[in-house]
């Protein structure tokens, strides 16, 4: 029971006081809390760096398997265990290279730098001059559009894209046939009609096609909002056997080429081998004389 003072509950006077322990644990917890807050920065930053990271989606590009403000997870190690595949949806930096999609007026002091360049790296706001699109065709590829369906083809195999492509949106406006050259790829936006991708990069080196090199990662799970958490497949029309199986006679077509050639070599010599001595001169045979 509290003391009573004039029928009056009195609190004690030590429960009132913070003691000089209570001090020192508030001291110590924001002396801690830059150190708190840098290490978690630098962990994210590590992470980010070499593992995983955020991006924000500037564009209707990749509708509707990517909408406008939509965060995604990019896996920035699966290319150093696998090459990139069709149909992969991939982020990859376009400095020096492509214009932006979505202009980013230039910071006007250093403060709104530092703070674009956080917003950036944790997928908060847009990257300048990242693009995230649709890997159709790797090295080695002929991409045609269009065949007499008007699909686009990839070494004659033709895509059936209505899983992914924008509604109402035929595979593309633009006709090309394009050879990807090895190193790089060919890749397109899934809302055909408004993205700016390979199609509109003919003219450029490489014919269009991105380096290898440029790429950041794979797209691999939309995590905002969270009413669209969901992971970024490669479509079925990418698995089709007739599909690898040119990919894989492509690959081969050195080797296959060597044997080809080397062939017709080998039945020369082992006929030849067959054959008894003769003047190569007259090409009669000639008797071996005992010496």
């Amino acid at each position: 029971m509290p003391p009573v003072e004039d029928g009056v509950n009195v609190v004690a006077e030590d429960t009132k006081r913070p003691t000089k322990s209570d001090k020192r644990k508030k001291g110590s917890f924001w002396r801690e809390l830059p150190v708190l807050v840098i290490a978690a920065l630098l962990m994210a930053l590590t992470i980010k760096t070499f593992l995983v990271q955020a991006f924000y989606i500037p564009s209707g590009s990749m509708e509707n398997t990517l909408l406008l403000n939509d965060r995604v997870l990019v896996n920035k190690l699966v290319y150093h265990t696998r090459d990139v595949e069709r149909g992969d949806v991939i982020v990859f930096s376009g400095v020096d290279s492509w214009k932006g999609e979505v202009e980013v007026p230039p910071p006007s002091n250093v403060g709104e730098s530092v703070l674009r360049w956080i917003g950036t790296a944790f997928g908060v706001t847009p990257g300048e001059k990242d693009y995230i699109k649709r890997v159709i065709g790797v090295g080695g590829d002929t991409v045609k559009c269009c065949d007499d369906k008007g699909r686009v083809t990839v070494n004659g195999v033709p895509l059936e894209e209505e899983s992914y492509l924008y509604p109402g949106n035929a595979p593309s406006d633009k006709t090309f046939e394009v050879k990807v050259q090895p190193g790089r790829l060919w890749v397109m936006g899934d809302h055909r009609e408004i993205s700016y991708d390979s199609r509109s990069h003919q003219g450029d080196k490489g014919d269009g096609a991105i380096p290898v090199d440029t790429v950041v990662g794979r797209a691999f799970i939309i995590v905002w909002p969270f009413s669209r958490l969901t992971t970024i497949p490669i479509p079925d029309t990418f698995a089709q056997p007739a599909l690898h199986a040119v990919a894989a006679l492509g690959g081969a077509t050195p080797l296959v080429g060597g044997f080809a050639c080397a062939m017709p070599l080998m039945l020369w010599r082992r006929r030849l081998l067959t054959r008894p001595y003769h003047d190569r001169r007259s090409g009669l045979a000639a008797p071996v004389r005992d010496l």
